[in-house]
């Protein structure tokens, strides 16, 4: 069966011949995953009352170790998010009761972001199946493969940053 992104570089084949349109082959088929990964990762948050920017933050807050407290600057450097998002996520978490501020005793202008218990326990509840998602779906390659994969993805990555 032809993929979608054979029948693109087919078209553009066809309609420019001139041009190497390889690369298409490469981010197309690179898109298109990131897309279904995304979606069956969101449809298990879902299912556990989460999004992944809130399991991003939580599980950040969780992997820091205790007190399982950062600042917010640290919290967006690590959880791969910007700061505006940190601030915005932050606000919805507090709210939920998923984690609180206080006065960073470091530096009296800043403030401390924490895991509440309730946090930590959605967190880790949530964590198993989020792990069991991502290994059914990087279950189809060998440990090797995966390996290499990640090692290209790094390579794909630092190219277009």
């Amino acid at each position: 069966m032809t993929s979608q992104v054979e029948r693109i570089l087919a078209q553009w084949h066809t309609e420019k011949p001139q041009l190497d349109v390889s690369p298409m082959a490469v981010i197309g088929r690179l898109s298109r995953a990131a897309s279904a990964v995304e979606a069956r990762i969101a449809a298990n948050f879902a299912a556990q009352g989460l999004d992944s920017p809130t399991f991003e933050v939580l599980a950040t807050l969780l992997r820091s170790g205790l007190p399982h407290s950062l600042t917010p600057a640290v919290l967006a450097r690590d959880a791969m998010i910007s700061t505006s998002a940190v601030a915005q996520r932050l606000n919805k978490l507090e709210a939920r009761g998923l984690v609180s501020r206080t006065a960073n005793p470091d530096d009296g202008r800043g403030t401390l972001v924490s895991l509440t218990p309730a946090g930590r326990n959605l967190v880790e509840a949530a964590l198993p199946t989020h792990l069991a998602t991502e290994r059914s779906i990087t279950g189809t390659l060998s440990k090797d493969e995966q390996a290499l994969l990640a090692k290209l993805l790094e390579k794909i990555t630092d190219a277009a940053s």
